[in-house]
């Protein structure tokens, strides 16, 4: 006979083995981020080819409407689903990349069609981040985070890869295009296939009310030996607004060290070489891309230890070796020295890695399962635009200033850190209803 006590489903959720279906679900948001990595790499790789004289400002455009996205599509994704939008999204990604290969070039379509992707990019990573919280185990949500985020520099390393390697073998720039986004193309189809086995989260369905569709998927992730309690805690739903007013310190903290890893991240891993005064040349532009991200891919792996058990330790080691790497990069650069300037740009991005790990978790896990998708959107939006401002910008810097701006953007975030590693909440291993 099997038992028959009656248990909370989220008792149930957070305390699973993990098994075949949390491998399914990984595998399909994993292969999500490898699609974003390759997406929003294809404008800085070959901007300097179709538009050198308008690269600056495709780059500002599509860091815009990633913003536009993310708080327009975190807030759908509360009302209507994760699932939904992971599907409707990789469709308007996937025709703007075809339309792209018929159009590349011209520089507006060029424009026009990159920021549609990364439109749907920035829309993504509410419902993603909530997904993958919301139906992992907590003694694992950490890794699966942390793990599954990671694979967006796995794809940007892989895009850029190809990129060398079609510019070593074929001499035509036209050819070497076109490789690069069928690559792309390729890519696409693979992540459509998986998605169409994401499951809805089961936390968002029952505080929709729609507990049959809940029944029917946790039957998937557990044993069916228990006998389930759907019912809520009994707690009064939360608005959007309410949120915000409910937690202003998290908020803030999370929004200046979300605003600095992303930021950041794009200046040294693809915008570094559009800068005036640049020393390698704007020529460096894929080999800094993969060098970069394959930093970053490494430093997810080299975090796990820590992460499901130190929440507010991983952040402000990422910040703290952040900050004292691009102090060295600046040091390289002036230096004119390639070798290491690639080395240390390398490690700096194992540490912007760490935070972005870390950040992502924060954000999925700090905020109720009613707004989470919507936080995240807001959170990740601030990215965009401090991102546009900052690629805009560039133009009236030398490289030396960019790199300055660096500086002072992760001592700003390793500010923020310490003050989260000294008042922030330890979340590593809490239920997501214990931690809101």
């Amino acid at each position: 006979m099997g038992n028959t006590i009656q248990v909370k489903f989220t008792d149930l959720l957070d305390n699973a083995v993990w098994s075949k279906e949390h491998w399914k679900l990984f595998a399909t948001i994993s292969l999500n981020y490898l699609l974003n990595g390759v997406m929003f790499s294809i404008a800085p790789l070959l901007a300097y080819i179709i538009a050198p004289h308008m690269a600056i400002e495709i780059l500002a455009m599509n860091l815009l409407a990633e913003w536009l996205g993310a708080i327009t599509f975190g807030k759908i994704a509360d009302i209507y689903g994760r699932r939904p939008i992971f599907m409707l999204l990789l469709l308007m990604e996937v025709l703007a990349l075809v339309a792209l290969y018929f159009t590349y070039h011209n520089p507006i379509l060029f424009l026009l069609f990159t920021s549609i992707m990364t439109f749907g990019i920035g829309g993504e990573f509410g419902a993603a981040y909530s997904a993958l919280a919301e139906l992992c185990p907590r003694a694992h949500r950490g890794k699966a985070l942390m793990l599954s985020t990671n694979f967006w520099n796995i794809g940007a390393a892989i895009i850029a890869g190809l990129a060398l390697i079609f510019t070593f073998i074929y001499l035509d720039p036209i050819t070497q295009v076109r490789l690069l986004l069928l690559a792309a193309l390729g890519t696409a189809i693979v992540v459509g296939i998986a998605r169409i086995a994401l499951p809805e989260s089961i936390r968002w369905l029952v505080i929709k009310g729609k507990i049959e569709r809940a029944e029917s998927i946790i039957k998937k992730f557990l044993p069916k030996t228990s006998t389930i309690s759907f019912e809520l805690p009994p707690k009064p739903k939360i608005t959007f607004g309410e949120a915000i007013s409910k937690y202003p310190f998290r908020l803030i903290i999370l929004a200046i060290v979300t605003v600095v890893q992303y930021v950041t991240y794009g200046m040294l891993a693809y915008y570094l070489p559009y800068a005036p005064g640049f020393v390698f040349g704007i020529g460096e532009a894929p080999r800094i891309i993969f060098i970069a991200n394959l930093g970053a891919s490494i430093g997810a792996f080299i975090l796990l230890p820590l992460i499901d058990r130190a929440r507010r330790l991983s952040v402000f080691l990422a910040f703290l070796g952040g900050f004292i790497t691009v102090v060295l990069i600046l040091g390289a650069h002036s230096m004119a020295s390639l070798i290491l300037f690639y080395s240390i740009l390398f490690i700096n991005l194992i540490f912007s890695e760490w935070a972005w790990g870390s950040i992502s978790v924060l954000q999925s896990e700090l905020f109720p399962t009613g707004v989470r998708a919507s936080i995240v959107g807001m959170l990740v939006s601030l990215t965009g635009i401090a991102g546009a401002l900052t690629v805009y910008f560039e133009k009236y810097f030398t490289a030396y200033g960019f790199i300055i701006w660096a500086i002072i953007l992760w001592l700003l975030g390793l500010i923020a850190a310490s003050l989260w590693y000294i008042r922030g909440i330890e979340s590593a291993r809490k239920s997501l209803e214990e931690l809101t």
